[in-house]
């Protein structure tokens, strides 16, 4: 009995080492991809359809520049962060900038009556600070949205905070309308760039917002419609936070903030980790600030909320280096930040 016992052991084990063998064979015999392979695949994973073969080489070839530059950045050394090919793998660095970015500086300078002149929060101490705060765990963060090629990122930047700050004045969580900062804020480009204090400026003005529902995105610009509607969402006021990342974090300990960052290329194809790389040389995109931690590698970071879709970075947030001891922080996060007030 003891012998039949063995004899089948064995003949299980060579099966196993057989197995094995022959799926490590599988694996070598199977050829890897070419780039115009791997952009076939990535075509019809994400619906990408050229008007004509001139096209669809010309994108090719920039699809294989991508995924050399993202190759050169992961390899680059033991970084917190890592890049990937996502949706925008067959456009250029400067095409992503002008369709998906749209943060332009403000044309008034003087201070408006609309601002809150005094940074009221100032005077919290690190023990009335969490070490780690994520809004969306207390429900304050609405779903990620996509602007697509319209660069009106400040309009979602701006609704971002005011979402946010309502939830936690009220208890409610409403999603609110991109589309009518976009038709209605004249201060602004439209899908040519805005800035977020001209969109405060005008929801005080218009006597609220109207929510996501009744004035939906829809990626370009049309004629104003907020006369027709009855605004859901009303706020007083808006507040300036000074140039620094004690200041930043003050502020998003109380709610989640708009703020401006310099996006550079790797942005473009940002995949997950803490980021620490390249910025650009002047804040050009407008995201919204909603938590800050420690990752697993205990560096500090700051949590944001992009208007990139879920496709892009961790399902369309991002972490990025935190406590650098610049002022202006990594990327100049902290030069361009306000939230509104309910």
């Amino acid at each position: 009995m003891a012998m039949k016992f063995d004899l089948i052991s064995i003949i299980l084990i060579l099966f196993l080492v057989v197995a094995m063998f022959k799926s490590q064979a599988t694996a070598r015999s199977q050829p890897k991809l070419s780039v115009s392979e791997e952009h076939e695949v990535w075509m019809a994973r994400h619906g990408r359809v050229y008007k004509d073969e001139a096209e669809k080489e010309k994108r090719l070839m920039i699809f294989k520049e991508n995924m050399q530059f993202i190759e050169s950045i992961n390899k680059a050394g033991n970084l917190s962060y890592k890049l990937g090919i996502n949706e925008f793998a067959d456009i250029t660095s400067d095409e992503f900038f002008a369709k998906y970015t749209g943060l332009n500086m403000p044309s008034h300078p003087s201070p408006s009556p609309m601002l809150s002149t005094e940074f009221n929060i100032n005077n919290l101490t690190d023990d009335d600070m969490p070490s780690n705060l994520d809004w969306r765990e207390n429900g304050a963060v609405t779903q990620v949205k996509n602007q697509d090629q319209c660069g009106c990122c400040w309009a979602f930047s701006a609704v971002g905070a005011l979402e946010g700050a309502y939830k936690i004045a009220t208890g409610q969580l409403v999603e609110l309308s991109e589309q009518e900062l976009l038709d209605c804020t004249t201060k602004s480009y439209g899908c040519g760039g805005g800035y977020m204090t001209d969109a405060f400026e005008f929801i005080i003005e218009n006597g609220g917002i109207s929510t996501e529902s009744d004035y939906p995105y829809q990626r370009q610009q049309y004629t104003c419609r907020s006369q027709d509607l009855t605004p859901a969402v009303k706020m007083s006021s808006y507040q300036v936070v000074p140039e620094s990342e004690t200041a930043l974090l003050q502020a998003v300990t109380k709610q989640p903030v708009s703020i401006g960052i310099a996006t550079s290329q790797e942005f473009q194809f940002y995949t997950r980790g803490t980021y620490q790389g390249s910025c650009a040389d002047k804040i050009n995109h407008a995201v919204t600030a909603i938590g800050y931690g420690t990752d697993e590698e205990g560096q500090k970071y700051w949590l944001l909320k992009n208007s990139w879709g879920t496709t892009w970075g961790e399902n369309g947030f991002m972490k990025i280096i935190r406590d650098t001891g610049n002022p202006g922080g990594h990327c100049d996060i902290t030069k361009l930040s306000s939230y509104p007030i309910i």
